[in-house]
């Protein structure tokens, strides 16, 4: 995808050592997330605090229900932009509140009533495709708004419809010291894969350090 037509995007996500985003299939992230320390933490809001929007999934808001604001450092709250193809976000959800500015991208076939509902909570709400979200779309029109920066929290099929644009500049790991195992459960990217050694995403490792006690590694996209 061309870099003029979309904001950077950096991947950012909590992994365990063997590339595990939860324990299994359907569980909420929260619960490795709550074996980083204060530093970590530290780390990943002021990455929120630097950029113009931050996106996840639909899924990880009924999962999770994050509210995707700086919290641990001071900053600006980024806008919020979530993916969701029939607009099925609880509206209840934190995402909701008005801590920050949510925009929704979802299609044609999302409920009218839905959409409606989101729009009397003050929810932006966009169409982008006709059956599933048009991530090359999104990506346009978020920048046609004024977002130049774009932060990734997941999920792993996020993060494949984005590799596979060739949308990500660069991607950054938090690294659990634990191993999770299970051959299905999420790993960093999702989706049917390459599948060929001449189509993969090649990364160079920019940095590594350390907060508290995790290894956080940054990559960029070559």
């Amino acid at each position: 995808m061309n870099n003029q037509e979309k904001p950077y995007v950096i991947i950012v996500s909590e992994l365990s050592i063997d590339g595990k985003l939860t324990l299994y299939r359907g569980a909420s992230s929260k619960e490795l997330m709550s074996l980083m320390d204060e530093e970590a933490y530290t780390y990943l809001h002021e990455v929120r605090s630097k950029v113009d929007a931050i996106m996840v999934g639909c899924e990880t808001i009924r999962t999770d229900n994050p509210s995707l604001t700086v919290r641990y450092v001071k900053g600006k709250n980024p806008i919020r932009v979530i993916p969701c193809s029939t607009a099925n976000v609880p509206f209840d959800a934190n995402i909701l509140s008005k801590e920050a500015k949510t925009i929704i991208f979802t299609t044609k076939r999302a409920p009218e009533e839905r959409i409606e509902k989101l729009q009397e909570l003050g929810i932006e709400v966009v169409i982008a495709g006709d059956y599933l979200v048009d991530f090359e779309l999104l990506l346009k029109t978020i920048k046609e708004m004024g977002i130049k920066s774009l932060m990734v929290e997941g999920g792993s099929s996020i993060n494949w419809e984005l590799c596979k644009l060739r949308a990500v500049d660069e991607v950054r790991i938090i690294h659990l010291p634990v191993i999770v195992g299970g051959e299905n459960v999420p790993t960093l990217v999702g989706g049917e894969g390459f599948k060929m050694l001449s189509n993969l995403l090649q990364l160079r490792l920019r940095s590594f350090f350390k907060r508290g006690y995790h290894l956080i590694t940054e990559w960029e996209v070559v």
